[in-house]
């Protein structure tokens, strides 16, 4: 006897996405897949593919969807603060997720939770005395720098930190030999705000 399939029309995007981020947290980025989608549901993979289309559009919808955890209420009033406690949700947003920054650096989310993040740090930088352009790309910084922080964080091993020792004693690099031990030194709490003063500034 056949099981019987869910009707397309008794998911909707939502769902779709909720269960591709339950596979991210269970399993990583590398086994999110329609097919493994539609084996979580209990449906067909056109099913899935009815409310997602590709695999690349389900991670754009899953990227929106983190982002869209990030609370805009409650926000500093002064603007330079504003903009960091921005930056610092975000980055929250990205931990709550296995792989979360991996998944949305690999994408480009033009929807409507990642715009209106967006929104809300330009408007921020701008009332602090930015021009358009300079906010543009002071948010363009922020947001690279937060990524490529924390896919550091979530995907460094403790080993990470004997290599990069190991490969520079064993060649020649006298710059690094010297600030080798800063490049590692302090928690990626330390380091993330840090380079948010660096950007600021």
């Amino acid at each position: 006897m056949t099981k019987r399939q869910p009707r397309a029309d008794r998911l909707d995007p939502g769902t779709v996405v909720a269960a591709a981020l339950r596979l991210l947290d269970g399993q990583g980025l590398e086994a999110v897949s329609t097919r493994a989608v539609a084996s979580l549901l209990d449906v067909r993979m056109n099913t899935v593919l009815w409310h997602v289309k590709t695999k690349s559009r389900l991670l754009e919808l899953m990227a929106d969807a983190i982002v869209g955890e990030i609370s805009l209420d409650g926000l500093p009033e002064a603007a330079p603060e504003r903009a960091r406690e921005l930056m610092r949700r975000y980055r929250g947003a990205l931990l709550r997720h296995r792989d979360g920054a991996a998944l949305v650096a690999g994408t480009y989310a033009a929807e409507p939770a990642t715009l209106r993040f967006s929104d809300a740090v330009l408007a921020a930088l701008m009332s602090g005395g930015a021009s358009a352009r300079e906010a543009a790309w002071t948010l363009t910084a922020m947001v690279y720098f937060t990524l490529g922080l924390t896919q550091e964080e979530q995907g460094m091993a403790e080993a990470d930190e004997a290599r990069l020792r190991a490969a520079v004693a064993a060649g020649s690099y006298p710059a690094l030999s010297e600030a080798a031990g800063h490049l590692t030194e302090g928690t990626f709490d330390e380091r993330f705000e840090d380079g948010l003063d660096r950007v600021l500034a």
